[in-house]
């Protein structure tokens, strides 16, 4: 956000303004935290939003979802993994330099272990409810930003039709609960099969309600913390 010359802000105005800058995806980092400058970010279409302090490992992650399949595809191409685990990838090396901190490679979890040898998905612990209409459904959070939520479901449960409105309900902390106003924006079976277990639903949100987009920016810290 705070930058010589112009701020940011001023940067991200501009480039939603030309043509071929409107779809280029931008991460607004700052230590401006408060809600008033995370709605204004959001408002002038940021696509993801990083406080400080920050490390290397969440700086990647940012990154790796705004640029999804097209990283992917081009360090896949050059010989490399888009996963950020190793103290020589330059995509790390690049990130420690913004932190000023060495990269460390990311230590396997005993949840990873297991789950890397079994096909299929394995929900979050995060649950959250999805209602529709007069309808409801229980889900979990596969991934969450302050502009949309992935949710995974049974497939043995009705689902809303996509643009349907949808309000996506979670427990953001503190005995706090977000009830976030979107629509459905996407269906998919998460298997490549008739008989798919599960069922990935894309929420994007169209609230522009700060006391939520403050409590969902904190919710989505602890998200990726796993905490």
């Amino acid at each position: 956000w705070e930058m010589p010359e112009m701020s940011g802000l001023e940067l991200l105005q501009w480039m939603r303004q030309q043509p071929e800058y409107e779809k280029v995806p931008f991460i607004m980092i700052t230590s401006r935290g408060d809600k008033d400058h995370v709605v204004e970010a959001i408002r002038e279409g940021v696509s993801e939003y990083l406080g400080k302090p920050f490390s290397a490992e969440g700086l990647s992650l940012k990154v790796l979802k705004v640029m999804g399949s097209t990283l992917k595809q081009a360090m896949a191409s050059s010989g490399r993994s888009a996963e950020p685990v190793s103290k020589s990838d330059p995509f790390m090396e690049s990130a420690s330099l913004l932190t000023g901190k060495a990269a460390k490679p990311a230590e396997p979890s005993a949840r990873a272990s297991s789950a890397s040898g079994k096909a299929g998905v394995t929900p979050s612990k995060t649950s959250a409810m999805l209602r529709f209409g007069e309808s409801k459904m229980n889900t979990r959070v596969r991934d969450v930003t302050l502009t949309e939520a992935r949710l995974l479901a049974r497939s043995d449960q009705a689902f809303p039709p996509v643009l349907a409105p949808a309000v996506v309900d979670i427990e953001t902390g503190e005995g706090k609960m977000a009830r976030l106003n979107g629509y459905v924006h996407q269906l998919h079976a998460v298997d490549k099969r008739p008989d798919s277990e599960f069922v990935s639903v894309t929420v994007r949100f169209v609230d522009e309600d700060a006391d939520k987009l403050e409590d969902l920016s904190r919710f989505i810290a602890r998200f990726r913390t796993g905490q």
